[in-house]
This record gives C-alpha cells, sequence and structure tokens, in this order.
C-alpha cells in the first residue's frame, strides 16, 4: 500500500508540474514594454487609443479594434475593458506605467484577464487587447520597443492572430 501511496503521490506531482509550465489556468495575458519615450507619451498614446476605439466602427472589416471603454487613466495607471464584439465577452485590462532614465524611458506592466470565468483558453485574445492598442498607437515603432511575454505569460500567445482577435 505504501508504495502505491508514492507512485501516485509522484504522478500527481509530474502532472502538476507538467500543468503549471503550460501557462495560465485563465485566460489572461501578462506584458512587460521598454520604450525610449518618457511616459507622458506613452501615456497619451495610450488613452487617445483607447478612446479612438470606443465604438464598432474599428471593427467593421472584421477583427476586434473596437469596443474598448476607459474606466480610469492616471500618468501611471491606465485602467480599461475590451468587449469582443461577436459574443461580446468582455476582458479587464490595466497598464502600469513607471519612469526609468532620469524620465526619459518607459516600462509598462500591462495584463488583460477574461471577465468570464470558465475562459480557459482564448486564441490569444488577452494578448491581442494589449498588443493590438500598441500597435494602433504608434507605440510598436517607438525608440528602443521591446516587448517581453511568453505562452506562460500570456494564454495562446505563440498562436495569437491579432488581425481576427
Amino acid at each position: 500500500m505504501r508504495f502505491t501511496s508514492w507512485l501516485l503521490a509522484g504522478m500527481l506531482t509530474i502532472q502538476a508540474s507538467t500543468l503549471c509550465s503550460a501557462g495560465p489556468f485563465h485566460a489572461q495575458c501578462k506584458v512587460e514594454w521598454y520604450f525610449g519615450l518618457p511616459c507622458r507619451n506613452v501615456y497619451e498614446a495610450l488613452v487617445t487609443q483607447i478612446k479612438k476605439w470606443r465604438t464598432m466602427s474599428g471593427c467593421i472589416m472584421g477583427g476586434e479594434r473596437c469596443l474598448y471603454k476607459l474606466q480610469s487613466a492616471s500618468l501611471h495607471f491606465i485602467s480599461a475593458k475590451h468587449t469582443t464584439p461577436v459574443k461580446k465577452y468582455v476582458d479587464d485590462i490595466t497598464f502600469r506605467l513607471v519612469s526609468y532614465g532620469f524620465f526619459t524611458h518607459c516600462h509598462i506592466s500591462a495584463m488583460s484577464v477574461s471577465e468570464t470565468w470558465y475562459a480557459v483558453r482564448d486564441h490569444g485574445t488577452n494578448y491581442c487587447n494589449l498588443y493590438n492598442l500598441m500597435e494602433g498607437s504608434g507605440l510598436t515603432e517607438a525608440p528602443e520597443y521591446k516587448e517581453i511575454t511568453s505562452d506562460f505569460m500570456c494564454t495562446q500567445r505563440s498562436s495569437a492572430n491579432c488581425t481576427v482577435y
């Protein structure tokens, strides 16, 4: 009996470590971005883009570059929501902006999390919620632009198609 217990415990440990290395258990995404721009410029670009994509007009030709809603904004923190145009799922988005390099550079910690409690896979939607704002605002072309994320930090990041989601 003791051997069976140890064997079962070992198998459960291996399974748990395999699951933990596969990524989040809930549809979400965390991204770190770095820019060679002051945070004020990054903040203004993001807030402007969120407001620009508040209606359905950005999704007429497909994709999900629409239905963003600004919740709150300060120079150091932005909160928004994104609603998917077809199924009306809602994701919570946050950006934390931190200056560095004598206020000449900006580091962002961004997060998008599905409000749907049972959402596990999202085809990279939460990544695209964040990336589309970066690209739409032109920040992906900013000096010293750098993105850090992975499938572990973002549900299905490697298969994300941000022209669709």
